[in-house]
């Protein structure tokens, strides 16, 4: 389809479901036809919530609108509850493709058709979906696997919407405030780099390698085996699991599974993700889990994951910290560090805000509190000071409220705090360990030392462009002198900073490193660290002190 045919498509679709307001932000006007009613007829506006006219919309607009979605589902930080449940109920289904059609594409991908491939192939799919359809298949030695094949010309689709899923982002940012405010050209970048990963089965192959090795030996959890001798970006094969879905309620009692303990193991397999492994499984709905009739967890699907880096793992222990010290003003400041943003914050408004969550739930033993409800606050607030997470952080916020809702649905009494409380300790004692805190100083030295480099040069550069712009400076001498003695005195109190921080930083690494030969010397380091850090003070006051008074 031609991308004029398509945005009139989209016109058509928003102003028949009443979000012509749509329209105008996104800069689509120039295809909307003079008989068009841009807000829809009142009968058909009343039949749905907005929220549903949108889920609808994005039904009607094919594969890519159901995927972005789904993706935008799992960022609570950015919709409203009402929004984000309704775009939970995007099904990625889609007609079957023909089997000679499937048949012909695992050829030209993989060189033999697949009955030379497998000793069994069933015609019939077991799931067709609008990125790639899965068929039942036998290994010469007998084991069954699941084969998905991606469907022909759905990369060329989805790049097209892709590129205009772009260029209205453009358009929104410059129409609409609120656009602006959230980023949604780095959104629509982020939500194309998703859905680009999950047409590519190679990344969902290494993906399931990936749990894997994390998972080696845990009796609680299986993952599918890939087959790479049968996959390539196009097709991917894995192992079949069988068992009963998790929602199975029958099927599970059948088989004598304690729900109860079922949902504190797959709330700790979930927890190791984040807490632990720093590589998370995404979309943990029902759908994706399997119980064997041993009570041991399969997994599903990985061409959703997320992961959970070195400065994710300090946002969070910051965010952990302040909570559990229930200070609203560190809270707050967590927020304002955490989230992304083009407005100013108002500290002192989220401040508030903070306070007053915090009184909420003050008393309340964790065994009582939902993890969901907090979260669901949490997120209120940042979306009312124009706060976004960054993507990895709300599918960790994602995947916790659906676990707890996984947890709640297989044992009413399930308390998702009991078992991220350790958790969360873990990683707060981590990040306020004397290691990393060393390893933090360490990281800032080299920071400031690549500044000091990097800064002669930024200068330089400044120069030219004044030079080449025309623009001259004309000083006296005497009048220099002035700004080179405060230079200088600025100088001296930035060197001598560093000093201390590079003889502080030293003795915390060997105090890390080597405990016991520190240890004899304890009270003489603590009494050199003790003087150096009050020779600076006394020095940087001094130095203040005597700036003011010239200043007078």
């Amino acid at each position: 389809m031609r991308h004029q045919d398509r945005y009139l498509q989209i016109s058509r679709i928003l102003s028949r479901h009443g979000l012509g307001y749509f329209i105008d932000a996104l800069g689509l006007e120039r295809w909307v036809r003079a008989d068009w009613d841009l807000f829809g007829h009142p009968r058909e506006r009343e039949k749905h919530t907005r929220a549903e006219h949108v889920r609808l919309v994005m039904e009607e607009l094919g594969p890519t609108a159901v995927k972005i979605g789904q993706i935008l589902s799992t960022r609570p930080d950015l919709l409203s509850p009402a929004f984000q449940h309704e775009l939970e109920k995007l099904q990625d289904s889609a007609t079957a493709v023909p089997y000679e059609t499937i048949r012909a594409a695992v050829e030209e991908e993989l060189g033999q058709g697949p009955e030379e491939l497998f000793v069994a192939f069933s015609r019939e799919p077991l799931a067709s979906a609008s990125i790639g359809q899965a068929h039942t298949a036998v290994l010469e030695d007998g084991t069954r696997v699941v084969v998905k094949v991606r469907r022909p010309g759905v990369v060329e689709e989805v790049e097209g919407d892709l590129e205009i899923l772009r260029a209205l982002a453009v358009q929104a940012s410059r129409r609409w405030s609120v656009a602006a405010d959230y980023d949604v050209v780095g959104l629509a970048s982020d939500f194309a780099d998703t859905l680009r990963a999950e047409l590519d089965y190679l990344t969902e192959g290494h993906n399931a390698e990936r749990f894997a090795r994390n998972f080696e030996g845990d009796p609680d959890i299986r993952i599918p085996k890939v087959y790479w001798d049968t996959t390539t970006s196009r097709v991917i094969t894995l192992e079949r699991l069988h068992g009963v879905k998790i929602s199975d309620e029958a099927a599970l009692a059948e088989h004598g599974v304690d729900r109860s303990e079922l949902a504190a193991r797959a709330t700790r397999l979930m927890a190791d993700m984040v807490f632990e492994h720093g590589f998370f499984h995404a979309d943990p709905h029902p759908g994706n889990f399997l119980i064997e009739p041993s009570g041991r967890i399969g997994l599903l699907d990985y061409g959703m994951v997320g992961e959970v880096d070195e400065r994710s793992r300090e946002h969070l222990a910051m965010l952990l910290a302040a909570f559990d010290r229930r200070d609203p003003a560190r809270i707050a400041a967590a927020f304002a560090t955490i989230g992304v943003t083009e407005h100013r914050v108002d500290r002192v408004r989220l401040t508030t805000d903070c306070a007053h969550l915090l009184r909420t739930y003050e008393g309340l033993p964790l065994g009582r509190i939902q993890v969901g409800d907090v979260v669901r606050d949490v997120l209120a607030i940042l979306r009312r000071h124009h706060l976004a997470l960054p993507r990895n952080l709300a599918l960790v916020v994602k995947m916790i409220v659906m676990t707890e809702g996984l947890g709640s649905s297989l044992d009413p009494d399930f308390q998702l705090g009991r078992v991220l409380g350790p958790y969360a300790r873990r990683l707060v004692r981590r990040h306020f360990d004397p290691r990393e805190m060393a390893k933090r100083v360490r990281q800032a030295g080299i920071d400031v030392a690549q500044l000091g480099v990097e800064l002669p040069g930024q200068l330089g550069r400044v120069l030219d462009v004044l030079d080449r712009d025309g623009i001259s400076v004309s000083l006296r001498t005497d009048d220099l002198d002035p700004l080179v003695a405060r230079l200088e005195r600025i100088g001296n109190r930035v060197v001598a900073g560093l000093v201390v921080s590079a003889g502080i930083g030293a003795l915390a690494t060997l105090g890390s490193t080597d405990p016991e030969r520190l240890k004899p010397h304890e009270a003489k380091v603590v009494a050199v660290g003790v003087t150096a850090l009050g020779a600076l003070t006394g020095y940087l006051g001094w130095t203040a002190r005597g700036h003011r008074s010239r200043r007078r």
